[in-house]
């Protein structure tokens, strides 16, 4: 359960720091053809930078968001297909892991095989829950659901000890919601209401595809809203989850299995073979309060009902096509707006990424790193972060206390992993098998969730990784004190070792800028330098600091990026629930600008494809900022997102950057300029 503050979710795989592609026009590293030049970039900066790429790149059909990112994970997945098609042929392998990645893919290629499984593969389980005739047997079945990695209930793992991050703690936390949010279950509009009434429709097909009579089915999709909406009022609610404050609730295991008896939560810890701990956390103490009286009120059967719908749902995608066809046509056609389902071999890289991510990375590297860019992109995150401590150095409401303090935590941000672990994760326990699908992905749940548990009571393993090599994202850690950027998003046209450093420093060097500031956005800065949950700052200092951040919040929060199918209303963007991300986006941003500014003293200032230096860091922001999102995701993502649109992640910080207005010329009254309304943290 670590705790990332991230930029950009997205799976692919890489060429690491591969030479950049011929652009379509223009020099290297950027395509004079993403322009829109009829656009005036003073009036609307995302139209002039990205309008030309967004005209040419419509959203596919197997998609519902296209950005230049999904661009990156595309053409990467094909280069790992290839080299999981060459292992899929036993000729072809020459160790152990090439033969376990090799068959891994096999299995999931195997469409008739697994089709003609169907739902056999789930009976054990569906067995096992009928037989429960008690809460102390329910609470013993989930256990076993689990350790077999399908989510029910609540959850339970290992996490950094919020007050001594050097520890790994036992953590328990509310789950076992299955549409995006709580709000969809309890929210009165009519496109609520909508929602709720496809997903009994959803669920209704999915458990008479099972074999259910269309009675028994409607029944127990009635059951099933009845506890997941019991299970979603008890939730906190996802902008109050943002301050760590919140999460914090550290109690004598005892005592936790007080709060809630009708957990079993004795049980449940030797059920799944948790280590031995006295304490743990417990993230949201009301929920179990709340739920403990569920277990109660509800009928056991409903809670049956539930059991097997989350059996159902999370091995949906493994079983036969009508089951894969209903799941994507609820989760994708209607909640995202996809219009055709990606084919078989995209959803099997996808999955040996998600199960076995750092063997079949690790190949991906041999073939494809290249060392040559490390030095490039390790002189960008030094200049970059150099800037943010001239920043906190600089800052006029600041107290010279908390400034050290600053200082100091910056300082220890001493780990920088790029591309790829030292050290490779050994799935050699993990039995694959070439006729076995959906065994083999339960068998890698297993591993991974053994493997997490065996950390609790440990100290903290640094060199651990939160994503895989070929993850398109960088992420920074509060607890571990590091950024990390995988091979992922190290490529075009992000970076490359062709690239002019304005470009360079605009499209991957606001990524090291966003990463440094989100140690000192609202949530990273309630940690300290050695990560642990304190309050180091002034409560002048923190009260100047919050007063600039909901500067910020307000700024977002007048954005609409669509509006609502049912009413036509604007949605708006919640200013809370994004403002770490808006906040580490416009502090990067001009991090990377100041950093770039300082690495051109004393060299020529060059004119590149007509823009100025200036010029040429903007337009390089721009680039990972350009997407095209259906209407359906776009509504999705405004609830549950703490990221903020392409659009509004590129106009809301260079709106609030003078440095913008002065590179293009742009005069007070124009929409890119926000004058005195500038939002401005760091």
């Amino acid at each position: 359960m670590k705790r990332l503050f991230c930029g950009c979710l997205l799976f692919a795989v890489t060429n690491l720091i591969a030479q950049a592609p011929a652009a379509k026009s223009g020099a290297a590293g950027f395509d004079l053809g993403q322009l829109d030049t009829k656009a005036d970039p003073c009036a609307d900066f995302y139209q002039y930078a990205c309008g030309g790429w967004r005209a040419a790149n419509p959203i596919p059909a197997d998609q519902s968001r296209w950005g230049r990112y999904n661009e990156m994970a595309e053409l990467n997945r094909t280069r790992l297909r290839t080299i999981l098609e060459e292992l899929s042929d036993p000729k072809n392998r020459h160790n152990a892991v090439e033969k376990q990645v090799g068959d891994y893919y096999a299995a999931c290629m195997d469409e008739k095989g697994v089709e003609a499984k169907g739902a056999s593969v789930i009976q054990p389980y569906l067995k096992r829950i009928a037989a429960v005739s008690g809460r102390k047997a329910l609470l013993a079945v989930v256990a076993d659901l689990h350790a077999d990695g399908i989510g029910a209930l609540f959850n339970f793992g290992a996490a950094p000890d919020l007050k001594n991050a050097s520890q790994v703690i036992a953590e328990i936390d509310q789950s076992g919601i299955s549409l995006p949010d709580r709000d969809y279950y309890l929210k009165s509009d009519p496109k609520s209401v909508e929602r709720r009434e496809k997903y009994l429709e959803h669920m209704n097909k999915m458990f008479t595809l099972l074999g259910e009579t269309p009675e028994a089915a409607a029944a127990d999709a009635k059951s099933v809203m009845e506890v997941e909406t019991a299970l979603a009022q008890a939730y906190m609610d996802r902008t109050l989850r943002r301050d760590p404050k919140n999460l914090d609730h550290k109690m004598a295991r005892a005592d936790v299995i007080k709060l809630a008896p009708n957990f079993e939560l004795a049980r449940y810890f030797d059920a799944i073979a948790s280590p031995a701990f006295t304490e743990m956390n417990v993230v949201n103490p009301e929920f179990f309060k709340n739920i403990n009286t569920a277990l109660e009120s509800l009928p056991l059967d409903q809670w049956k009902a539930y059991l097997r719908w989350r059996v159902l749902r999370s091995s949906a995608n493994r079983m036969s096509s009508a089951f894969v066809e209903e799941n994507y046509r609820f989760n994708n056609e209607y909640l995202r707006g996809t219009r055709a389902m990606e084919p078989r071999w995209k959803r099997c890289v996808a999955s040996a990424d998600a199960q076995i991510g750092e063997a079949s990375g690790k190949l991906f590297v041999e073939r494809y790193f290249g060392s040559e860019g490390k030095a490039k992109i390790r002189e960008l995150v030094n200049n970059v972060m150099a800037a943010l401590e001239e920043s906190i150095r600089t800052v006029d409401w600041m107290g010279d206390a908390t400034r050290k303090k600053a200082i100091e935590k910056l300082h220890a941000i001493s780990t920088r992993k790029l591309g790829f672990p030292e050290t490779y994760r050994d799935y050699s326990a993990v039995k694959v098998a070439r006729d076995d699908y959906f065994g083999n992905s339960i068998r890698a749940n297993r591993f991974e969730q053994k493997r997490d548990l065996a950390k609790i009571g440990k100290p903290v393993d640094k060199s651990e990784w939160g994503m895989t090599p070929p993850t398109v994202n960088a992420y920074y850690d509060p607890q571990f004190a590091e950024i990390v950027f995988p091979a992922g998003i190290l490529q075009p046209p992000m970076f490359g070792l062709a690239f002019d450093d304005g470009y360079s420093y605009g499209a991957i060097g606001r990524v090291v800028g966003h990463e440094l500031t989100h140690g000192f956005d609202d949530e990273g800065r309630k940690f300290d330098a050695q990560g642990n949950l304190t309050d180091w700052w002034t409560e002048a200092d923190a009260q100047a600091f919050e007063e600039r951040a909901s500067c910020i919040e307000k700024q977002y929060a007048e954005y609409s990026p669509v509006n609502d199918d049912k009413t036509g209303q604007p949605m708006y963007l919640n200013g809370k629930l994004t403002l770490g991300e808006n906040t580490a986006d416009n502090g990067g941003v001009r991090m990377a600008y100041l950093a770039y500014m300082k690495s051109l003293e004393g060299k020529e200032r060059k004119i590149v494809d007509g823009f100025t230096p200036e010029q040429r860091f903007f337009l390089g922001y721009a680039v990972s900022r350009c997407e095209n999102v259906t209407d359906q995701t776009s509504r999705l993502l405004v609830v549950t997102d703490p990221h903020s649109p392409g659009k509004f992640r590129l106009i809301g910080a260079v709106t609030n950057m003078p440095e913008f207005w002065k590179a293009f010329s742009c005069k007070p009254d124009q929409p890119m300029v926000r004058g005195d309304k500038s939002c401005k943290v760091w």
